[in-house]
């Protein structure tokens, strides 16, 4: 079959309001081939990658200029160097997976499938949210996506998704379950306890730890003693590696593998990805605790970036493809945004439903 330097990403179903892109293999292949032969990725793949990571820092950017124009209450937090580990690592699902993301994860929740209509409605807290205005950002849960979105006490998601896996074990779905948790929330109890859990009962866990160097403004050298904080899988009996969190193709192999391993009833994997948060814990922290010359740095490895340079080296992106790719995703998140915008805010006579069981 021949491939197609465009991308597609099933732009009418998946995402309102994006334009038209050509149709490449990877829209109608099974999971099996999408992935190709021992999880290797084609270069239809490959754009599609490119495209979700792009999306997702546009998305971003988005919220950034929301919230400092004040039409964003409350937090406003960024992937930004953090793409690759998010849209790589949930890549590796199917349909019957469930992800629980975390704030920096918004790739996650757009390759599970949630449009970037949805995205905006959430953040921007409009009635006809997922959570009918009731709150913001990645706070939401999408069952027909299998997405439960993050809580605040992010080490509190770790035992609720092993609880999943529990479920889908006990029921033989074949489905597994797939985590995130930082460099710092992986210190807090409930990441023992869901980890050891999952170890013991051989779930199909995938446990990701986002080490982006800062705990809010505690860098990592003060949060553990270990080099890796891989090397606290062996405590579990488990597997863990440690690998370079901006390198999407490295995440995406590493992450099938651990699919495979927990889907085939052999138990947990723990996957330390390195990045930096290249951006403060939120809109409103400044960052200015981060050493100097330290983004300077990472901005070398920006994820995006590298596997662009890639994509053109290897001619299966092109100047023109990648114009046509940057129009059509600007195209679609400034439909989301204006959808979001235009929508009303739910009524205060609603304020009370859906909180408190009947």
């Amino acid at each position: 079959m021949k491939i197609t330097p465009l991308l597609s990403v099933s732009m009418a179903g998946r995402h309102p309001g994006s334009h038209d892109y050509e149709t490449s293999m990877a829209e109608t292949a099974t999971p099996e081939q999408k992935r190709g032969a021992g999880g290797k990725l084609s270069n239809p793949d490959r754009l599609e990658l490119y495209y979700y990571m792009r999306l997702a820092r546009e998305c971003d950017n988005a919220i950034l200029r929301l919230y400092r124009q004040g039409k964003l209450v409350g937090g406003a937090y960024t992937g930004n160097g953090n793409e690759a580990t998010a849209v790589g690592s949930a890549y590796a699902l199917e349909k019957r997976d469930y992800l629980f993301p975390m704030h920096r994860d918004l790739g996650a929740h757009l390759v599970k499938g949630q449009t970037a209509r949805n995205i905006f409605l959430q953040h921007l807290a409009r009635g006809n949210s997922l959570t009918h205005g009731r709150d913001g950002t990645g706070h939401y849960a999408d069952p027909s996506l299998r997405i439960y979105g993050n809580v605040s006490h992010l080490g509190a998601m770790i035992p609720m998704a092993v609880g999943v896996a529990l479920a889908l074990a006990m029921r033989k779905e074949g489905a597994v379950v797939m985590n995130y948790i930082g460099d710092g929330g992986s210190s807090v109890g409930e990441f023992h306890e869901g980890l050891n859990m999952a170890a013991v009962m051989q779930l199909p866990f995938i446990l990701i730890i986002e080490n982006n160097q800062f705990a809010y403004s505690t860098p990592t050298r003060r949060q553990f003693a270990a080099q890796k904080l891989s090397e606290r899988a062996s405590g579990y009996g488990i597997p863990g590696v440690t690998i370079d969190g901006t390198n999407v193709s490295l995440v995406f192999e590493t992450c099938m593998k651990a699919v495979d391993r927990a889907r085939r009833g052999e138990g947990p994997t723990l996957i330390e990805s390195v990045t930096m948060r290249m951006h403060g814990h939120s809109a409103s922290d400044d960052a200015s605790y981060v050493p100097e010359g330290m983004v300077d740095e990472w901005r070398k490895k920006d994820p995006i970036d590298r596997l662009e340079k890639i994509l053109l080296s290897d001619h299966v992106l092109t100047p023109q493809s990648k114009k046509k790719i940057e129009e059509g995703i600007k195209a679609e998140v400034d439909d989301a945004v204006a959808f979001a915008t235009e929508s009303p805010y739910p009524p205060g006579e609603d304020a009370g439903k859906g909180v408190y069981a009947p």
